[in-house]
């Protein structure tokens, strides 16, 4: 009854900002530096807490001790403790003495008593409440229908070594170079201006983009300050002298020229990066692998299942009444999911700010 009461009044805070700021939803969390982190703008060293011991096993006798009651909703001792143990062991570790115990206590049923009201006012049957609530269940149902039906752990190495054969062109690529070139339509033209590109002037990316703005006759790379990209040795885009010789090329900034592109274009070229083969192992993308194989696996059966669901349920739709939705196109400050496909996880911490109840 707990559980259900606290869900629903999660799915109420997501949507009216009334909150109640009680710890056992984990929003310390996120608010709390972690033991051994520091703010990047604080060199304030954070004190390490030494991680607890853990807690010896209780009966279920234990468990279902009432620590309170708030009218037909009962408190128990496993209740109080699933709460507190969501939040983070620097948190947690704040609630072992007996009055701060109490305080919390304080806390879940302050939680009751504000569900309690805010069924009362009918806030549990608002559209965006029971949307929220959808949400967090299908999140909890999509848990329980795959955590344990699909695992990282099924991933054996025939199938990641049979992806790695198939697919080794993603693991693989050829050497790469980029230039800039300065392109022009007579030899005697392009050995004057080879001559300022090798020097002084040339040395530099902007020197040599000047170049280029002053001298080339191709329209198409000079507004891009001569700029050829990447390519491999293979390409079929560039004069093959001009990759021949943009390999040679040592360092970046290394010019070269006048090449004969072959075409009645004479180029100069200058070096501006390089990348080198790329020939990964199994061994080096066999993690990455089983993650995309995992993935892969988990999205096939969530598309099985919502077909089999899809399959028993009366659906009936009316497409040509699509067009009387009207979508506002305004910019909103505040962004909103999607919701197709299935709906994006409703977070179980929600911001506790707007009712600071939160154990001090």
């Amino acid at each position: 009854m707990l559980h259900s009461r606290s869900l629903m009044l999660g799915a109420i805070i997501g949507f009216s900002g009334a909150m109640v700021g009680v710890g056992f939803w984990g929003c310390q969390k996120d608010k709390e530096a972690a033991p051994n982190e520091t703010s990047s703008n604080d060199t304030t060293t954070v004190r390490k807490v030494a991680p607890s011991p853990a807690a010896p096993k209780q009966s279920k006798k234990e468990l279902s001790t009432v620590l309170a009651r708030v009218d037909q909703v009962t408190i128990t001792v496993g209740d109080f403790q699933s709460r507190i143990n969501r939040m983070s062991p620097y948190v947690r570790d704040r609630y072992t003495s007996l009055e701060t115990k109490r305080d919390f206590l304080q806390k879940l049923i302050q939680f009751e008593v504000l569900a309690k009201e805010a069924k009362r006012r009918g806030f549990d049957k608002d559209p965006s409440v029971v949307r929220t609530l959808k949400q967090v269940m299908i999140q909890k149902l999509t848990k329980d229908e795959f955590e344990n039906k699909v695992k990282p752990s099924d991933i054996k190495d025939p199938e990641m070594k049979a992806f790695y054969t198939q697919n080794k062109h993603m693991y693989t690529k050829d050497p790469q170079v980029r230039v800039s070139a300065i392109i022009l339509k007579s030899y005697a033209a392009a050995s004057r201006v080879a001559k300022e590109a090798k020097g002084q002037v040339g040395r530099t990316n902007k020197g040599f983009r000047d170049l280029v703005g002053k001298y080339s006759t191709d329209d198409t790379t000079k507004i891009r300050g001569g700029d050829l990209r990447y390519f491999k040795k293979n390409s079929t885009q560039i004069p093959r002298q001009v990759i021949v010789t943009a390999f040679k090329l040592n360092k970046t900034g290394d010019v070269a020229g006048p090449i004969s592109g072959g075409n009645g274009k004479y180029y100069i070229i200058r070096q501006t990066g390089k990348r080198a083969a790329v020939n990964k192992t199994f061994d080096q993308v066999k993690r990455q692998i089983k993650n995309r194989l995992y993935r892969k696996k988990r999205r096939d059966a969530q598309k099985d299942f919502l077909k089999s669901l899809k399959a028993k349920a009366k659906i009936k739709t009316f497409e040509r009444n699509l067009a009387k939705v009207r979508i506002d196109r305004k910019r909103s400050r505040r962004r909103r999911g999607h919701g197709h496909g299935f709906p994006k996880p409703v977070p179980s911490n929600p911001n506790p700010n707007s009712l600071n109840t939160s154990p001090k």
